[in-house]
């Protein structure tokens, strides 16, 4: 645990800061929806732009991090989120709102990225989904904080005030990472000097690789499904069809985070076990994708009423959800650990895209129904949301158990 303290848990830190960007949306998005008078889709569109930033960052920064370490990438990126998050606490009007949360988007980039490339250098292989899982973990306290605690530090801080809190903590995280983080891994050579040309080339054999078009688009819409309710549509989902206070809706985020916690270490130790007793890396991913779609369909059928059952379903999508890095690292084994942070990225940023595709496309379908009279949008917009990423997930599943 030492060196998991030395090496994974500063990198965690600016995980957990980039979770609590993401969730923190989804609590204060109905709150920012009346104050900036933002139809569904401008919303969606807020919400999406930091998303955009994020996988228009994505190739370059694990170019970056394989060429020049995730210690120096990340201490610099963490300054670059606390810009973005002290743009947000400024803004007088959306357009700042949404320039800060392109500079965030860009500067938390690299959270996962960084972490497993320095797991892939300083683990064993079978060790890395387990480790980045307890990784994931940490960060995914972010998201606790960005749920009931935020909800109680509003009324005492403002919306302003929780931005400028965020700032510190990125300022923080980057003293931590410059200072813990070693350059490079037990052993390991500096990388081969080569035209950056060659080095961009990797990009193309990346994107080509038989493992990669198999298995990719399934975990990118796991992942994205994750982001794209945690990040925005689950908040109003528990107002419109859920029918909860805002009190509610954030003691039930909490409950969404908690399954994030549970999954992220959960899964990516069982991962790490099964594939220690000779399973397939894919196993785990495998269950959760099947694990997510089925949460999709009971809440297309039969949306649950009351807490507990609300509870239940949003833990249980989020713990699926979570799934998501044990695919990363299964397929980072199809390819060798100088290309760690570009088979990450390139996966990251097929996530992305999805992601911002997703939260607009929901925007546009909640739209196509008038708002009610307390601003809420239609339920049965929500129902045919769910019916898209559902398809989604049929087409990616069905190219992904095609035998190889």
């Amino acid at each position: 645990m030492r060196q998991f303290a030395r090496i994974t848990l500063p990198l965690a830190g600016l995980n957990f800061v980039n979770q609590a960007s993401r969730t923190m949306i989804a609590t204060l998005g109905p709150l920012l929806a009346l104050e900036f008078a933002l139809s569904a889709s401008e919303l969606g569109l807020l919400a999406a732009m930091f998303f955009a930033a994020y996988a228009a960052a994505q190739l370059p920064v694990g170019l970056a991090i394989d060429l020049w370490g995730a210690r120096r990438v990340q201490a610099v990126l963490a300054l670059v989120a606390a810009t973005g998050f002290l743009l947000c606490a400024l803004a007088t009007g959306t357009f700042g709102l949404a320039l800060g949360r392109v500079v965030t988007g860009f500067g938390i980039s690299a959270g996962l990225i960084a972490m497993l490339k320095v797991n892939t250098q300083w683990y064993p292989r079978d060790r890395v989904a387990g480790m980045t899982g307890y990784g994931v973990l940490v960060g995914s306290f972010g998201s606790i904080a960005a749920t009931v605690p935020v909800a109680l530090l509003v009324p005492e801080i403002g919306w302003r005030g929780i931005f400028g809190l965020l700032t510190a903590m990125s300022v923080g995280v980057s003293l931590w990472i410059w200072i813990s983080v070693p350059d490079r891994g037990p052993g390991a050579a500096s990388p081969p000097k080569r035209r950056l040309g060659q080095e961009i080339g990797e990009f193309g054999r990346i994107f080509r690789h038989p493992a990669f078009l198999r298995f990719a688009p399934s975990v990118a819409l796991l992942s994205a499904l994750n982001f794209t309710y945690q990040g925005l549509w689950a908040g109003p989902w528990l107002r419109d069809v859920g029918q909860q206070a805002e009190a509610a809706r954030a003691l039930l985020l909490l409950c969404y985070a908690a399954g994030l916690m549970v999954g992220s270490a959960g899964t990516g130790q069982l991962a790490s076990l099964l594939q220690r007793r000779g399973h397939h890396p894919m196993l785990v991913p495998w269950l959760a994708m099947g694990g997510i779609a089925l949460v999709q369909v009971l809440l297309i059928a039969q949306p649950p009423r009351g807490m507990v059952a609300l509870g239940l379903v949003w833990f249980a999508f989020a713990l699926c959800g979570a799934a998501g890095p044990s695919g990363y690292a299964a397929i980072g084994q199809r390819f060798g650990a100088e290309l760690a942070g570009r088979v990450a990225t390139a996966i990251n940023v097929t996530m992305l895209v999805l992601v911002f595709l997703l939260q607009n496309a929901i925007g546009w379908i909640l739209d196509l129904w008038p708002t009610g009279a307390d601003g809420g949008w239609n339920t049965a917009g929500y129902g045919w949301a769910l019916a898209m990423t559902l398809a989604l997930q049929a087409v990616a599943g069905w190219r992904m158990l095609r035998p190889e």
